[in-house]
Formats: C-alpha cells, structure tokens, sequence
C-alpha cells in the first residue's frame, strides 16, 4: 500500500511540473521559487519591447505635420536617430545639414513649393521681406511644437493599442503606455535641452547645394542690402510714369492708331524687382505682346517655377523661349500661364506679328549668371549655330512671313540672316543692336540684343555698383514694319535714374537704322542725366 501511495505521488508532482506538461497552475517545490522570477523578468520584457516597438511605430506613422514656413509649403517631419540633427531638404538643389541639437530624435525641414499669394505679396512690398523673415522663425517654432505633441500623442496611441492587442491586459496595456510617454516626452525634451541655434550659422551642405559655401557670403551682402535697393528701385518704377508722359509729349514720333507695342524682356534671372518694372511698363505703354527671350529662372528647378506666376498678372500675352539656365520644367510651368505662348522651334501669331523662336539648345545651371558660366566649346559653339539653323529653317518654312524670331544666344542669330526683318536675343546681359551680315538677293535683317531685365538677378548687387534692368519697347506700323524703339534702363548707376531713349528708324523696309532722339531723364534722387550709351 505504501509503494502505491508513493508511485501516485511522484505521478502527481510529475504532472505539477511545467516543463512535463503538468496542470496545475501554482508549480511546486524548487520550480515554484524558480519561475516567479524567470515569469515577471519576461513580462517586463514583453513590456519594453511592445512599448519600444509602438513608440518607434507612433513616430513614423504621426510624426509630421505641414506647414507654412515665409511663402514656401513644407513638410516638417521627426525619425529615430542616434545624434540627433536637422536636415533642411530642397529638392532637387539639395540639403543643409545642421548639428542644431542632441538626443535620438531626427528633424527634417522639407520646403516644397511656394504659394503663389504669399510670394506675390513679397514682390509687391519689400518691407514685407523683412517682416516675412521675422516670421518665419516664428512659423518653424509653431510648426515644430505641434510636430511634437502630435508626436506624442501618436506614439502613445499606438503604443496603447498594440499592448492592447497582444497582452489583453488593462495594467500591461496602461503601464505600456505610461512608458511610451516617458520615453517620447524625454527624447523631445533632450532635444530641446541641447538646442544650439548657432547651428544654423555651420550648415553642411549637400547635392548641388555643396557650391553655397563659396557665394554664402555674397548671399549675405545681397540680403543686407536687398531692402534699401529694393526701396529704392521702387521710386525708380515710379519715374517710369513721369518718363513715359514726358516722351510722349515729344513731336518727333508719335505712334499712330493701330500701332503695335511689343515689350522685349530676357534674363530675369529671379530678381523680383523686374516683374515690377515689367507691370508699370506694360500698364503705361500700353503694351499689347510681352516677349522674353528666356533666363528668367537660375537653377530650373521646380521650386524656382514657382516666380513665373506673375505672368498671369500682366493680362497680355506673353512670349518665351528657354534660356541656358531654364529647364524643361521652367517651361512648362511658363505654358501653364494662361496668357503665356512657349516656343520652341515653332512659330505663332500674336496681335497680327508672326513670331518664332527656338530654346537655347543647353541647359547650364550654375551659381554664376553670367554668361560665361555656361562655358564655350567647340560642341557647345556648334549646338548653339546649329539652334539657329533649326530656326532658320521652320522660318522659311513658315506658311505666314515671320515678323520677328527670337533665339536666347545672339551667337544663334546668324544663320537667320535674311530670313526675317528682326531678330530678339538677350543672354550677352549687355543691350547691342546691329546687323547681320547680309545675305545676296535677300532682305536685311536686324539684331536686338537685350540687357538683363532682372540686373542678372540678386547677384547683381554683389558688385560696388548695382547691374542695371534694362528692357525694350518696340513700336510696329499697321503693315508690321518696326517704327521705332524705346530702351529704358532703371538704377545701377549709383545714382537714383531712370534712362529712357527714343531711337527712330529711318528706312523700316531695308532694315533698322536707327536715330536716337533727345529725351529728358528724370532722377529720383540723382545729381543729374548721365549722357545715354549708344545702342547701335
């Protein structure tokens, strides 16, 4: 009897054993001291790694809000990181990479586009460029406090609903929780601990980005003195009106009924001030086409496509052809205007001119706007000749006589000899207008070649002196025959002036050969009119 009560004992400690597949839920004996320890140690484990899990979770499904930072969309974003950082994304230029705090949270800034509304004010009001800098520190600030707490609260949430979901269990879950906040809550406030704003002065650069270095300190100069010239050029514009009112007065040439104005603009190269210069003229010389012969851009990037906004304001239509620092996407985005007609090697029919013009065949971007930044070689010569052969050719081909073409690189201009009465370019940043070498047994044909419109953008303040904006206005008789032509040029002279010449054309059928008149210059602040440089 005793052996058999032994043998039914050992039956049930062998049951009462885990490891056997005993059933009893309490082990006993040596197991018993041995378990409890090995149980709690795994759920703390389970704990952490559910809680680790959903924060990282939270963080990548929640952390990033949009915002408005100055006129630009952006993107503000958090991400697990070891060091810490900020990354400022400006596709497709590049980044800048700023060692801006600590900790195991990753900032990226990622601006997109700018809006349309905010930018137009900017150009509108320079004084607003000083107060939309001031602001958009207080845009980061707002944006990367409501980037935090939805931080947060995502990374708490998801936490909370995936302990709920494998534990089951109301303590676990809340303790779960509990932890995710600590752990967010104190990878943000380590961050916030070791803010260094200085960083912002050491940016590390990458992509296309990595030339900034090299002008950051002209980009400075530039920005410190952008609101005085900007200031300036206004009154500048202002003039516009009170030259045009006097030129108008002058017996020597008055454009008759049905006259056609055409405003010839080229290399923008994003000065904001130009398209304020652009809407004056338009508006008091009663311009009927705006023609550009490209550059209005720097870089061609998406984000730049942006500045061509203001053509719709201008209600007239608007011809253009690409420039070497255009890209396929500034055209594009110039054809999406309403009023706007892009050309490229075609031609089309605009209040009674039949026009032409072909894109410039490269596409240099670079930090240097002047026209030896594209680089000249025997390839590059040829691609530009070869532009105005394609040109030459779809003009003779053209089922109406074309008026004017219009190539970006004066080099282009020579193979249209002939082909038509004038010919448009800019690219030189350097106002010329000359013949080209005439063809036997065919019509004269002139050559236009514009300044910068734009004073070869911001960079143009780099210089003691300011790079003047220039651009043209050409009158056409009722048969289309050039009459005459206005060349204004505003600022860069150190003085406060406006410069406008009047030049006549003596014989429209043969050619322009043209004669300047004498035409007051009214300064807005200067000591006096410069004697006009002569364009012919």
């Amino acid at each position: 009897m005793d052996g058999q009560r032994d043998e039914r004992h050992d039956d049930a400690d062998d049951r009462d054993d885990p490891v056997s597949g005993g059933g009893r839920t309490r082990p006993a004996g040596w197991w018993a001291a041995a378990a409890g320890p090995v149980r709690r140690v795994g759920l703390i484990v389970a704990v952490l790694a559910v809680t680790v899990a959903g924060t990282l979770l939270g963080v990548l499904a929640g952390g990033q809000v949009d915002t408005d930072i100055g006129p630009f969309r952006a993107t503000l974003s958090l991400s697990p990181a070891r060091d810490g950082g900020t990354t400022v994304d400006i596709p497709p230029l590049g980044a800048l990479l700023l060692d801006s705090h600590g900790g195991p949270a990753h900032l990226t800034v990622r601006l997109g586009a700018l809006d349309q509304g905010r930018t137009e004010a900017l150009l509108d009001d320079p004084a607003s460029i000083s107060r939309a800098s001031q602001s958009a520190v207080e845009d980061v600030r707002s944006g990367v406090m409501r980037l935090g707490l939805r931080t947060l609260g995502a990374s708490v949430l998801v936490t909370v609903l995936l302990a709920g979901l494998i534990f089951r269990n109301t303590r676990r879950t809340a303790w779960a929780g509990g932890l995710a906040l600590l752990i967010t809550a104190g990878s943000l406030g380590t961050a916030a601990a070791t803010l260094r704003p200085q960083s912002i002065e050491e940016p590390r650069y990458e992509g296309l980005l990595v030339n900034a270095p090299a002008i950051v300190g002209d980009a400075r100069r530039i920005a410190n003195d952008y609101t005085k010239y900007a200031e300036q050029l206004q009154r500048l514009v202002g003039n516009v009106s009170q030259l045009y009112t006097t030129v108008s007065a002058l017996p020597v040439y008055e454009p008759a009924p049905g006259t056609t104005r055409v405003l010839h603009v080229s290399d923008m190269h994003l000065n904001p001030t130009g398209w304020q210069l652009i809407r004056t003229v338009v508006e008091q010389f009663g311009i009927d086409v705006v023609i550009d012969t490209g550059d209005i851009t720097d870089w061609g990037s998406e984000p730049e496509a942006s500045f061509v906004g203001s053509i719709s304001l201008l209600k007239k239509p608007y011809v253009f052809i690409r420039g070497n620092h255009d890209s396929g996407k500034t055209a594009a985005a110039v054809a999406r205007q309403p009023n706007a007609i892009v050309l490229n090697n075609s031609t089309t029919t605009v209040a009674g001119l039949t026009i032409a013009g072909i894109g410039d065949p490269r596409f240099t971007p670079d930090k240097n706007t002047s026209p030896a930044g594209s680089g000249l070689t025997q390839q590059v010569a040829d691609q530009v000749i070869g532009a105005g052969q394609q040109l030459a050719t779809t003009v003779r081909n053209s089922p109406r006589p074309v008026t004017i073409a219009l190539v970006h690189d004066p080099a282009s201009a020579g193979p249209l000899s002939g082909t038509c009465p004038l010919v448009l370019a800019g690219h030189t940043h350097s106002r010329q207008v000359s013949e080209l070498p005439q063809v036997p047994g065919q019509q004269r044909t002139t050559l236009m070649v514009e300044g910068s419109t734009g004073g070869a953008g911001l960079r143009g303040l780099e210089g003691e002196k300011p790079t003047p904006l220039s651009m043209s206005v050409l009158y056409f008789d009722q048969q289309k025959m050039l009459q005459a032509y206005d060349t204004i040029t505003v600022g860069g002279t150190g003085q406060a002036q406006v410069n406008l010449e009047r030049r006549l054309v003596e014989n429209p059928a043969a050619g322009v050969s043209a004669t300047p008149t004498p035409t007051p210059t009214p300064s807005g602040g200067g000591t006096g009119a410069p004697t006009p440089t002569p364009t012919g």
